[in-house]
């Protein structure tokens, strides 16, 4: 998935040790996947922080789950969901019509 979604230029959110795991993997294939990577969360499993260190990655989250469901990546998508929105739709300061700084009189 890792890759499959670097290639298709996609994010992929990894949530906890496992998912970290395989990036890890994929990270060795070809280093540039990380560009592709956000960390939903820092799982409370001991090695997850040494993943995530390893692959240059902060996670968004840190909750002390363990769950395995992918719950800390479900909790992290309005996140992630929020800042692509802020990216790519908020106006800039001149389609808002804003101007420079004004003085205070």
């Amino acid at each position: 998935m890792v890759l499959g979604g670097a290639i298709a230029r996609r994010v992929i959110v990894l949530d906890g040790f496992i998912s970290g795991a395989a990036a890890l993997i994929a990270h060795r294939l070809c280093p540039t996947v990380a560009d592709y990577l956000v960390a939903s969360h820092l799982s409370a499993e001991t090695g997850h922080r040494i993943a995530l260190s390893h692959l240059g990655l902060r996670p968004l989250l840190d909750l002390g789950m363990r769950l395995g469901e992918g719950t800390g990546a479900v909790l992290a998508m309005g996140l992630v969901e929020a800042a692509a929105a802020c990216l790519s739709e908020m106006a800039t300061f001149d389609e808002a019509g804003v101007s420079g700084a004004e003085s205070a009189d």
